[in-house]
């Protein structure tokens, strides 16, 4: 399908960032699912090669290029490449991370963490799930009490991207525990703070080169300049910074459908039974012919939202609506795709049974599906909505 989406200097990025993922990460993908983690080596080349803090002002070291359609690229990339896993380090900073970084620090606060987040001599994370408190973030028990110019930390996360790989890691505490969402603030906690620790590395059904692991926070002493905005202001934060966390999520989405569908149907072009190519058989046809046509048509709503997004003009319910129809689709897509695979489709060296495997949580990350249809509910209900649509 066509898209105007991107103009010779996104595409000469897109074949900079190809580039990449073939002599960086594709020759080491195998090794780094088994061992459970990326060799940081690769995150500090990516940052070299310009593919770090795109949207950094150039004061900081960055590109000083806020184009979120940067970002687009290497997810459908990664995806095209089918190694999701060893680059969701890069897609998880940069789209992710960032923007609590930009949006929420003082001028000091950037100017000591940003460059660093460019070069990748700094890997970041965001910690907000609890062992106790999953989408419901009002209900987080880590807690953090102001003592003598620190923030006294104490509790634990789980699910944490880049765990055990980052240098620092934006934390959702909780600084007025008698309150729900109003008592939330965000803190930064950097490698080396006393009480901070990492558990063990989280075994998954997917993703197994993304590390995802626990922290803990035991009396953990965070200086209070590393506190994001004012206390009491980290929901409101969190949830402003979610819209893109979740249209980023629906850019890899519908980017992963659409990369198993173009090797499905490769692999009908190729595949005989009873004599014939699989593709020739109607099932086969009319199996394809509506993912071809779903895929197609999602991909023109997340173009739509890609642009509104640049624009400044993406609702939360407009995040919420695309993060939950495309995730499902991927797995509608990944599902019956395998099954034209027959027998094929169960091995692990066919690149759709792990696709397969690592699409699975995209319906449950970033709050699940069930929380998104939830939020697009409350926008239909609420008397503000008026005319809009």
């Amino acid at each position: 399908m066509r898209r105007d989406l991107f103009d010779e200097t996104h595409e000469a990025f897109r074949g900079s960032f190809r580039a990449f993922v073939r002599a960086e990460i594709e020759p080491y993908h195998e090794k780094w699912e088994a061992e459970g983690r990326v060799d940081k080596a690769m995150f500090r080349a990516a940052g070299e090669k310009g593919f770090l803090g795109m949207a950094v002002p150039e004061e900081y070291g960055g590109m000083g290029e806020p184009d979120f359609r940067y970002n687009v690229i290497i997810s459908e990339e990664l995806q095209r490449a089918n190694v999701i896993g060893s680059g969701m380090c890069i897609t998880l900073h940069n789209d992710i991370v960032l923007p609590y970084l930009l949006t929420a620090t003082t001028h000091e606060q950037r100017a000591r963490w940003l460059p660093g987040m460019v070069t990748g001599e700094t890997m970041g994370a965001i910690s907000m799930t609890e062992p106790g408190a999953g989408s419901d973030l009002a209900s987080i028990r880590t807690t953090a009490t102001l003592d003598d110019g620190h923030y006294v930390v104490n509790g634990s996360k789980t699910f944490v991207t880049n765990g055990l790989n980052s240098d620092l890691v934006v934390v959702a505490v909780k600084t007025d525990p008698e309150q729900r969402h109003r008592g939330i603030s965000l803190l930064v906690v950097e490698e080396g703070t006393p009480g901070f620790t990492r558990g063990r590395r989280l075994r998954k059904i997917g993703l197994h080169s993304q590390d995802t692991a626990e922290l803990f926070f035991d009396d953990a002493r965070v200086p209070a300049a590393n506190l994001l905005g004012e206390p009491g202001t980290g929901f409101t934060t969190l949830m402003r910074n979610l819209a893109q966390e979740r249209l980023a999520l629906s850019v890899s989405a519908i980017s992963g459908a659409r990369a198993v569908l173009d090797w499905t149907i490769a692999y009908c072009r190729e595949r005989t039974a009873f004599g014939s190519r699989l593709s020739s058989f109607q099932n086969t046809k009319f199996v394809l012919a509506e993912l071809t046509t779903a895929t197609e048509v999602a991909q023109v709503y997340v173009d739509h939202l890609v642009r509104r997004h640049l624009a400044g003009e993406v609702e939360a319910e407009d995040a919420a609506k695309a993060k939950w129809w495309t995730t499902e689709l991927q797995q509608d897509v990944v599902n019956r795709c395998l099954q034209l695979h027959g027998g094929y489709g169960f091995m692990q060296e066919y690149p759709v049974a792990r696709a397969f495997l690592d699409a699975r949580v995209q319906t449950i990350y970033a709050g699940t599906n069930e929380i998104m249809k939830e939020i697009i509910g409350r926008s239909i209900d609420s008397p503000a909505r008026g005319d809009r649509g």
